[in-house]
């Protein structure tokens, strides 16, 4: 089912590009005092045990990942489909044979 999902940004795409300040920041902030990062990972563990549902959400989608997003999409078709267009009257052998210049199905020509 995820193999339909596109893979990655198109071509072209220059997102990846743009400064990232903030979690930029924050990761700087980790590296320099760790100590600090895992005092917040332990209080948002225990908010989560406490029922904290968004702290329980964060944990769950640093661990898992997030949810596969469904999309649903509508679709509807209008329009009418007409009938007797083009149909051509049907010819019998003879009829036809006359109408192009070919004679009669006996061979003969007029």
């Amino acid at each position: 089912m995820t193999d339909s999902l596109p893979k990655g940004a198109p071509v072209g795409n220059e997102n990846a590009k743009k400064p990232r300040i903030w979690s930029d920041a924050l990761r700087k902030y980790a590296v320099q005092n760790p100590q600090t990062v895992d005092k917040a990972a332990k209080i948002m563990w225990e908010n989560a045990a406490l029922g904290d549902t968004q702290a329980a959400k964060e944990i769950a989608d640093r661990l898992e990942g997030r949810p596969v997003q469904a999309v649903e999409q509508k679709t509807e078709l209008s329009g009418s489909v007409e009938t007797n267009v083009n149909i051509r009257p049907q010819l019998t052998k003879e009829e036809w044979l006359k109408a192009h210049g070919l004679g009669t199905a006996s061979g003969a020509a007029e």
